[in-house]
């Protein structure tokens, strides 16, 4: 039996205004095929333990982001966003901004920059990272990136908004040329093989 589902704006277990509680029921819930991920995970909770906060953009050292691999209708193609601020190949995704439900979270940041409609998010979460991020005028701190599959619908046009500098459909051989790190290696493939078999 699957143990993931495709789930369409206004789904119920998509409700924004969840708290801290909602988070880490997502992160427990997450199937982490890698060590890596799962060793994240621990370490997140971990985190989490000094309450609310963490889910607020303000908190430091570290606090709770979503994202999102959107993968196209056929998943063999995932879309990247040259990220303005950090100048780097990344999926889409941020910061949760106080609410708890990561899935929604993560298809709201997906919708808003790639400007595609119509996307549906995998529940629950395939992998879970922690990475540094130093973006110009703020200091250095640690995202805590909970990050789901997305399924973008056949012949999904993505324009973006102002926090990319430029959007590219990839496969995952293509990878490399891009410069992308670990996080994101392990995330396609990973979520790629979800998508598969959610798809089928």
């Amino acid at each position: 039996m699957n143990a993931h589902r495709l789930l369409a704006l206004g789904d119920p277990l998509l409700s924004t205004g969840a708290g801290l509680e909602a988070a880490l029921s997502q992160i427990a819930v997450a199937t982490l095929s890698d060590p890596v991920a799962r060793s994240f995970a621990a370490d997140v909770v971990a985190a989490c333990a000094v309450g609310p906060a963490v889910l607020d953009r303000s908190w430091r050292p570290s606090h709770l982001t979503a994202s999102a691999l959107v993968v196209d209708a056929t998943a063999t193609q995932t879309l990247l966003l040259l990220h303005r601020k950090l100048g780097r190949w990344l999926q889409p995704g941020g910061h949760v901004d106080g609410d708890g439900n990561l899935a929604a979270a993560a298809l709201r940041e997906a919708s808003e920059e790639t400007g595609i409609e119509g996307l549906r998010v995998v529940f629950p979460a395939v992998d879970v990272d922690i990475h540094r991020v130093a973006p110009p005028a703020e200091s250095a701190h640690d995202h805590l990136d909970v990050r789901f599959v997305v399924v973008a619908p056949p012949g999904a046009a993505a324009v973006g908004n102002h926090e990319s500098l430029g959007l590219r459909w990839v496969r995952e051989s293509e990878l490399g040329d891009l410069g992308v790190d670990d996080g994101l290696h392990r995330l396609v493939r990973v979520g790629f093989a979800v998508a598969r078999d959610v798809l089928a």
